[in-house]
């Protein structure tokens, strides 16, 4: 195989805070990792398979905090699963079939999207798209709580979802403004959205990890991936706290001006040769 840039440690922590603090902000985590990985030299064609792969698997990070800070509702679920917790079930089959359209889409399109979507230019497109929707869209935010959620509103959430393929959309994005849509309060939004989101990344990470797991072990060894996700994981707590307090009292156009902001950066890197 052809000898790739390594992934040293300072690469390992940058990209950890990177994907910690942008997976469940509205923001797009994989737009955000794909730039960085440019920056870093690392996204480059002999080493595009494994660094695409590392910027899924770092994900295990984001997985495990959603998992710490909401244990007790995965409880509830795990009991619903067995008959204990007639909520926790219902909660649980509502995560399924919201879960099911990205799944279906993964699966059968996965591997075009990312030959032809993990672009800077692609990403460019998503976030500006994004940052105009949240400066021109005034949310309704509705009463409904995460148990009070319907089949019908999660596979509409669950098709929203699907749209977040394209890197640069944001999976937060698209399924915090379809909750809000079908009458959720904010907090059942992020709520849904980040367990959602457990479901989603898993598996995504599973999958990936089995098809190139290797070519990632290859390229960079298990150290610096690992420490990467165990930074992941702290700057995800921190992210997934500060997200929910700060929409309790703000709106997420916010956001809107964030990545208008960040398409225009990432416009003149590539206007500037600096990634491509």
């Amino acid at each position: 195989m052809t000898v790739m840039t390594p992934l040293s440690v300072i690469d390992a922590v940058v990209l950890g805070i990177v994907e910690g603090i942008t997976e469940f902000l509205p923001i797009s985590s994989t737009g955000h990792l794909l730039v960085t990985q440019h920056l870093l030299g690392l996204g480059d064609e002999t080493g595009k398979v494994a660094a695409d792969t590392y910027a899924i698997a770092i994900q295990l990070g984001a997985i495990l905090a959603v998992i710490a800070l909401y244990r007790m509702r995965i409880a509830s679920m795990a009991k619903g699963l067995v008959g204990k917790d007639p909520e926790g079930r219902s909660i649980l089959m509502l995560l399924v079939c919201a879960f099911l359209p990205a799944a279906v889409i993964g699966l059968a399109f996965g591997d075009s999207i990312k030959d032809k979507l993990f672009t800077p230019w692609a990403i460019v497109v998503a976030w500006a798209a994004g940052g105009v929707f949240l400066l021109w869209w005034k949310p309704v935010h509705g009463t409904r709580n995460i148990a009070e959620i319907t089949l019908r509103n999660a596979l509409i959430i669950g098709v929203a979802q699907s749209l977040a393929m394209w890197p640069g959309v944001s999976r937060s994005l698209v399924t915090i403004v379809a909750a809000l849509l079908v009458g959720c309060s904010m907090a059942a939004a992020l709520e849904f959205s980040f367990l959602l989101g457990l479901a989603t990344l898993t598996a995504a990470t599973a999958l990936d990890l089995a098809k190139n797991g290797d070519e990632l072990v290859h390229a960079y060894g298990w150290g610096t991936p690992i420490l990467g996700a165990v930074v992941a994981f702290a700057t995800a707590v921190i992210a997934v706290k500060w997200l929910v307090r700060f929409l309790a009292a703000r709106p997420l156009a916010w956001f809107g001006w964030y990545r208008l902001a960040a398409a225009g950066v990432a416009m003149v890197l590539i206007m500037s040769n600096t990634i491509g």
